[in-house]
């Protein structure tokens, strides 16, 4: 009773800011820190931030059941300043009531840890947590958790600068798992190459000593982190027991609550000692990564419309001859062709604050999907990256914003069989004739078309090149997930212009997948082939 009336005297601020979820030893309080959005993602903030104070930026990943949420609670217990004698516990993390099967949550969350700088640190805490990556809710699930950092890391109130980056995985990890290497990999290839000694492991449910299976996975998986004079991954050991119920076994937790401290302590030194990183680069590697995913889809938008276009012109050739053949006998031929055309397409997602989450920047003058998906922040095609002074970098006219929407759908291209005869024929031969004043019969048109769209598909190709080439400049994981599934499709591509040089340098990218990529790529695959 002693004890529990000093903590009470000695937490007396905090506890009028908590409210008691459950008595015992220790006594848990869930703090009651003020909730608000930036932009699309959620902030919540215990304490007042002291500009003139210095601040650490944390970002927690890791695959659900790690431990994420305990470590949190466990860094504001030790900025409080919690000890074991004080026997109480608070939580920031709010208890979700519901299993894996039904997380669909995307939020980034940003906890803020203010106003207790002197009492155990001499700082105060931000922490990124990013719950859901790599979850159930589907591959474009995970690129709406991309995009969120994106919008967090470039927004005037966000996050411009990191001190740590902590990969969360568990002490008994002997391998990493297929969907963890997925998660890891994508994340780590979101920075640029100067995050590289600010990317650690937290290592969780430590008994303590030397967490040799889970270094021992992280170098099979090679992820780039920093370093210790040994070479092996910087890391940090956690042991997730603080808060369990004191009725039995009290030396040994004691014992692993001290320990659990000490890695605290490490990990907080760590912090301390080591210079952040100005979030500048990352931020042109997300920029890259978006306009790569933007062209890729183009491109396979231009190829699907060649193929399109090219059996319109068999179609058509076949019509015309069979109408050279009959037109002396009768008059009314006609010919049945398959003519492609455009249509919406609805796109499931939610909507918040007027913004569609999934919502496609769409041009209604080419009729074409200029930023799908990913376009998560913009409330308008103003806003869209891919407008650049203001017109789209993306549509085949390179059209005005106001030529622009978003909306809850997309184009897709489609085909219907349209029955013609030759007056049709001839009138848009002769429509077509007047517009350009050119001497060209139906087929030549065609063909026209035909030229353009290759084109405007070799243009795309050659950017989705210029954007990997320069991820490789930047990027800390240039050899990601992200990029190492669109590589074959461009080589592909890039054979049928046998352009040597660019051929060469696809496949020396492609040839550079580690173990750690095809795990994740075997992954994405299974989690496809099982969203489909």
């Amino acid at each position: 009773m002693a004890t529990m009336a000093k903590a009470a005297l000695k937490y007396k601020e905090i506890i009028s800011k908590s409210y008691e979820i459950h008595k015992g030893s220790p006594k848990l309080y869930q703090l009651n820190p003020k909730k608000e959005n930036i932009g699309t993602l959620k902030r919540i903030s215990f304490g007042v931030k002291n500009p003139k104070r210095a601040n650490k930026t944390i970002l927690l990943v890791g695959e659900t059941g790690t431990g994420k949420s305990t470590m949190i609670n466990a860094l504001v217990n030790f900025a409080i300043g919690v000890k074991w004698e004080d026997d109480v516990w608070f939580q920031i993390v709010e208890d979700e009531k519901k299993d894996q099967s039904q997380s669909q949550t995307s939020d980034v969350i940003v906890y803020n840890i203010c106003g207790l700088e002197d009492k155990t640190l001499p700082y105060s805490l931000t922490i990124i947590d990013t719950p859901g990556y790599g979850d159930t809710g589907g591959i474009e699930h995970d690129e709406i958790v991309r995009q969120r950092l994106f919008d967090l890391f470039r927004s005037e109130d966000g996050i411009h600068e990191i001190n740590a980056v902590g990969l969360v995985l568990k002490a008994g990890e002997n391998r990493l798992s297929d969907r963890l290497s997925y998660i890891f990999n994508s994340v780590v290839s979101l920075f640029g190459k100067d995050l590289e000694h600010n990317m650690v492991a937290l290592i969780t449910h430590s008994p303590g000593g030397t967490p040799k299976n889970a270094l021992e996975a992280l170098n099979a998986a090679n992820i780039k982190c920093a370093r210790n004079d040994k070479k092996q991954p910087v890391h940090f050991l956690f042991n997730n027991c603080q808060n369990e119920p004191r009725k039995e076994d009290i030396d040994d937790l004691r014992h692993a609550y001290n320990k659990a401290m000490k890695g605290m302590e490490q990990f907080t030194d760590f912090l301390k000692k080591t210079a952040p990183q100005r979030l500048e680069t990352t931020v042109h590697v997300l920029n890259e990564r978006i306009g790569l995913t933007a062209c890729v889809q183009n491109l396979q938008e231009r190829v699907q419309s060649v193929k399109s276009k090219l059996n319109e012109i068999h179609q058509t050739r076949m019509g015309l001859k069979k109408y050279q053949e009959a037109m002396k006998s009768f008059e009314g031929f006609t010919m049945e062709v398959d003519q492609p055309y455009k249509a919406k397409e609805s796109i499931k997602g939610g909507k918040w604050g007027g913004i569609f989450f999934k919502g496609a920047v769409t041009c209604k003058v080419c009729e074409e999907n200029c930023h799908f998906p990913g376009c998560t922040v913009a409330r308008s095609p103003s806003g869209c990256e891919v407008m650049k002074n203001g017109r789209c970098t993306s549509c085949t006219n390179r059209c005005p914003v106001e030529d622009h929407v978003k909306e809850d759908w997309r184009y897709v291209t489609k085909t219907k069989k349209v029955r013609i005869t030759m007056q049709d024929v001839k009138y848009n031969y002769e429509k077509t004739r007047a517009q350009t004043k050119m001497k060209m019969n139906i087929l030549e048109n065609l063909e026209k078309e035909m030229e353009n769209l290759e084109q405007r598909k070799t243009q795309y190709l050659y950017e989705s090149y210029d954007h990997v080439v320069k991820l490789e400049k930047i990027a800390l994981n240039v050899d990601s997930v992200s990029t190492y599934v669109h590589l074959d499709f461009l080589i592909e591509e890039m054979e049928k212009k046998r352009d040597t040089g660019k051929i060469q340098k696809l496949k020396e990218m492609s040839s550079r997948k580690d173990k750690g990529v095809l795990a994740g790529v075997q992954y994405l695959y299974r989690k496809f082939l099982g969203n489909k």
